[in-house]
């Protein structure tokens, strides 16, 4: 029996936002802020970290900064799913539609963490590890839960020379944030996206266009309707 791509997608959804959310359970009640296991040397360790803002460690200040954050990614997600949904209907090609996939499913995964983890769970520490449903309730209110962060690849770790500008002789790591797989869902897609776009979009005129040479049409067909009825007029 063959799969649809509409079915292929959720399928895609539904296993990103499992491994992701069970990751970051495991993760949230088993270390401590800052704890690292080390996977592959120094190169690719899992380093729980929490993250209060956007992707990637970042972060917005003010105190409506974070609920701000997850409404409007609540709305992009709702604006996403929309958008996948006509891809499907349009039956353009499976790879611009998984992709889209995994940007919905990444978005999705993060946006549990801020709405509910704050209710869930209580504060994880330095010190201490969290506890799945706690007596005394969690941590933050609705919207203001901290979204999980676990992957850490520095892959380089050094000095900057004396010569250079500005920062001679500070540590340098590359690559320095630390992200989720919920994240590497969102960068994958939209990084595939950009790289193969001239395929994905191949045969598929922007809107815009159609528009525009829809309107043309339109323009030459009254022009002739017209001419024809001038030529008529001048007959009679």
């Amino acid at each position: 029996m063959k799969i649809s791509n509409g079915v292929k997608a959720i399928l895609l959804i539904v296993l990103i936002l499992v491994v992701d959310q069970i990751s970051k359970i495991l993760i949230k009640t088993s270390m401590t802020i800052g704890q690292s296991i080390y996977v592959l040397g120094n190169w690719f360790q899992i380093r729980f970290i929490e993250n209060p803002g956007m992707a990637f460690g970042l972060d917005i200040p003010g105190q409506w900064g974070k609920p701000v954050l997850t409404v409007f990614r609540i709305i992009a997600v709702v604006i996403i799913g929309w958008y996948l949904r006509q891809l499907v209907r349009k039956k353009v090609k499976k790879g611009l539609i998984l992709c889209v996939a995994l940007i919905l499913a990444g978005a999705s995964g993060n946006i549990i963490d801020s709405v509910f983890y704050g209710l869930i769970f209580n504060e994880s520490t330095y010190f201490t590890v969290a506890q799945f449903m706690p007596e005394g309730g969690g941590y933050a209110p609705v919207l203001y839960g901290k979204v999980v962060d676990m992957l850490y690849f520095p892959i380089i770790n050094g000095h900057f020379p004396h010569w250079f500008p500005f920062r001679a002789g500070e540590e340098f790591i590359f690559f320095r944030p630390i992200f989720n797989l919920a994240d590497s869902s969102i960068t994958l897609g939209i990084f595939t996206i950009l790289i193969f776009q001239r395929r994905f979009f191949e045969g598929h005129e922007p809107v815009l266009e159609k528009a525009a040479v829809a309107a043309d049409e339109e323009g030459r067909g009254e022009g002739e309707k017209g001419r024809v009825g001038e030529e008529v007029g001048s007959n009679r």
